[in-house]
């Protein structure tokens, strides 16, 4: 088996790329900005000239490599290698990625959702290390999520399997984007809990939020409400404990259905830390069946921003 692999993580902000050993460990990186490509054509021309770069740079060759991984944010049918679309890249509808790169690297390349490769860079190098079944699940913008059983990634008939974000939460709930209504996402997204704050402030609750922000609630994010909560601001260690309340209820549904070992936690949102946390555990242990829910262990994500980059690569170990 060949030592190395490129691992690649295009978002709707930075492309993030690195060359990885069979360890998991990066040994040369490099980044794009998405948005300054104007077109995928040219996107993708400037990541086979990036990769080109840092094989020079780490004195290997595309002959060196194992193949190229990518994870995009989107849907993708994996074994055809194919981008159903991305809804945060503009251009991006039933791409061929995987055979429009390998033709111009001559290389294996496989192609995955990125909260898919998330998962298995955590499972294999990460806080899921050992266990042979786990979720994963990003919090941020939205919440994605990744399942790992008998070691290796499910993805489902159609390689859509995961979205956590899109359990439904509330029987008759808030409209979602994705069309439904009372999905997981619409209740702990970045943007909804952004927005359940500011309706607070506005209405007179007392917070240090407001000093943080002197007053300007448009530069509102959930790192502020973090900071907050650190300094023991009543407002923002409510909201936290009602975000993981939600997330802890459809995690007691995950959890009895797949009875996993560990559900790893990362994205944004995970940096709120121990409150959020406490929450999510504390409300699966009282949703989840005792079987499943004493035998699951929730922990944060380990590697980051890089695990979406070395889980790519470890499509060829």
């Amino acid at each position: 088996m060949k030592k190395y692999a490129i691992g690649i993580d295009l978002g709707g902000t930075y492309t993030k790329l690195a060359l990885v050993d069979k360890s998991g460990r990066i040994r040369c990186r490099a980044k794009l900005p998405t948005s300054a490509y104007k077109t995928k054509e040219a996107l993708l021309t400037a990541i086979v000239a990036e990769i080109g770069a840092v094989l020079k740079e780490s004195r290997l060759t595309l002959k060196d490599l194992a193949g190229v991984g990518i994870g995009v944010p989107g849907l993708v049918a994996f074994e055809r290698g194919l981008v159903y679309y991305l809804t945060n890249v503009p251009g991006w509808k039933n791409v061929a990625l995987k055979k429009i790169l390998e033709a111009k690297l001559k290389v294996p390349v496989l192609v995955d959702n990125d909260v898919n490769l998330m998962a298995l860079g955590e499972s294999r190098f990460g806080a899921g290390k050992g266990a042979r079944n786990a979720v994963c699940i990003t919090l941020g913008t939205g919440v994605g999520g990744g399942i790992i059983i008998d070691g290796g990634l499910y993805r489902g008939t159609s390689s859509a399997a995961g979205e956590v974000g899109h359990m439904p939460l509330k029987e008759e709930g808030l409209k979602c984007n994705c069309g439904s209504t009372g999905c997981l996402e619409r209740y702990v997204g970045n943007r909804y809990i952004v927005d359940e704050i500011k309706d607070k402030i506005k209405s007179g609750r007392a917070t240090k939020i407001r000093e943080l922000l002197r007053g300007d609630l448009s530069l509102l994010t959930p790192e502020v409400i973090s900071a907050a909560a650190k300094r023991k601001d009543a407002l923002a260690i409510e909201c936290w404990r009602r975000v993981g309340g939600r997330i802890g209820v459809t995690l007691s549904g995950v959890i009895n259905l797949l009875n996993p070992e560990k559900i790893i936690i990362g994205g944004g949102m995970a940096e709120a830390g121990e409150v959020l946390f406490k929450a999510i555990r504390d409300t699966v242990k009282e949703r989840a069946l005792p079987v499943s829910g004493n035998a699951v262990k929730i922990v944060k994500a380990r590697l980051g921003n890089d695990a979406g980059i070395v889980g790519a690569a470890a499509l060829f170990f």
